[in-house]
């Protein structure tokens, strides 16, 4: 893989404003400053060996974390991901029932050898419409002779066709997101735009429109919902005045990131994939504890931090951290991985799975490596 700097489309900014993405300025530095979340004046290049190698990594990886998901399960660790006593019954029977989940990111390290996990943005995953979406039209208007890894769109509307199965006849699928957010309402409305496409019926209600009545989630009408996407995190949610309802209606609403997700989208998960598959290749080294092994360069993750706040970063010659809200959470220690770097740039690779199966990827990059909100995207290609 290399960085090319390259030349941005003329009048990029109207183009994927068409497109849905008019989030593509609203990244916000940690300095302060902000920051383009779309970079066009380079793009990461990649083999076909490359390709092959970070989608079998992503298979690999979630493949792991299925396997993860039933050992905690199984072995009732669910108190040690900081899972609310009232939301584990929950979680236990979503994935006894195998609810069916959407989507996921793994962020991973890669730099020509094995792909690295980072974490797995298990439940509300961004940078949706830009993997999906921006950076295929990207492909299309300036690169039409090469190919990209990213078939999101299709894999989208075919697992909401294959989840609309398993809905009741005439069921009407719910989505929300929080009021006064851009970014996420687009992502939502993107999402249901997939669903549309893939025949079910939808409509959306924003998050603090949904009520609870009589032992039931009800929309503005007191209609109620039994099939529920939200692009809100789970622990938000049980930490939520009304998370008692929640967790009491649980077993009559399907709800898309389902409760089991709960378990993956917590970075205490790295430590327990580390014990249940040490040395695998596709995995670092990760403990609740500093440990010698580590201790010349590791990362400090919050377990519920989001957004690269409040991670401290030390080894390599480098010492950085990043303010934020969840400095009392929980820490997971990670090995420090070895990210790639041109350019000046730091990268780390976003590849997603839909239903099962690896469905795309996107790079994102910073002149530091860690990854904030207001990290780049930049698009890539498939060349050779």
């Amino acid at each position: 893989m290399r960085r090319l700097d390259i030349a941005p489309r003329h009048g990029w900014q109207q183009r994927v404003e068409a497109q849905g993405f008019t989030f593509h300025s609203s990244g916000l530095r940690p300095d302060g400053d902000t920051a383009s979340n779309w970079y066009e004046g380079a793009c990461w290049e990649f083999t076909l060996a490359e390709i092959e190698t970070i989608e079998a990594a992503t298979a690999e990886l979630y493949r792991l974390a299925l396997a993860a998901v039933d050992h905690v399960v199984s072995h009732d660790r669910l108190a040690e991901l900081n899972i609310p006593q009232a939301f584990r019954s929950a979680v236990r029977k979503s994935w006894e029932r195998r609810d069916p989940s959407l989507y996921g990111r793994f962020d991973l390290a890669f730099n020509g050898g094995e792909p690295k996990l980072l974490e797995f943005n298990a439940d509300t995953p961004t940078t949706l419409i830009e993997s999906a979406i921006v950076q295929w039209y990207w492909l299309k208007d300036v690169a039409t002779a090469d190919d990209q890894f990213n078939s999101l769109h299709e894999r989208l509307v075919d697992r909401w066709r294959e989840i609309g199965a398993r809905m009741p006849a005439g069921t009407t699928l719910y989505f929300s997101s929080i009021k006064d957010n851009r970014e996420e309402f687009s992502t939502v409305e993107y999402l249901r735009d997939t669903a549309d496409q893939a025949g079910l019926t939808t409509e959306f209600i924003y998050i603090e429109d949904v009520g609870f009545l009589n032992g039931r989630m009800v929309d503005l009408d007191n209609r109620p919902i039994r099939c529920w996407f939200k692009l809100y995190p789970w622990e938000w949610l049980a930490r939520e005045q009304f998370g008692p309802d929640l967790a009491a209606c649980l077993d009559r609403v399907g709800v898309i990131e389902p409760p089991w997700k709960m378990i993956l989208s917590n970075k205490g998960i790295l430590p327990i994939l580390w014990q249940l598959f040490p040395d695998h290749p596709n995995l670092l080294p990760a403990y609740t504890e500093l440990r010698d092994d580590i201790r010349d360069g590791f990362v400090a993750k919050p377990a519920l931090g989001r957004e690269g706040k409040n991670i401290t970063l030390h080894g390599g010659g480098r010492d950085e951290s990043i303010a934020g809200p969840y400095g009392d959470e929980p820490k997971v220690f990670q090995r420090l991985a070895d990210l790639a770097r041109d350019g000046g740039m730091w990268s780390v690779i976003g590849s997603w799975v839909v239903g099962d199966n690896p469905a795309g990827m996107c790079v994102r990059e910073d002149t530091s490596p860690i990854i904030v909100a207001g990290s780049r995207i930049v698009p890539h290609l498939l060349r050779g």
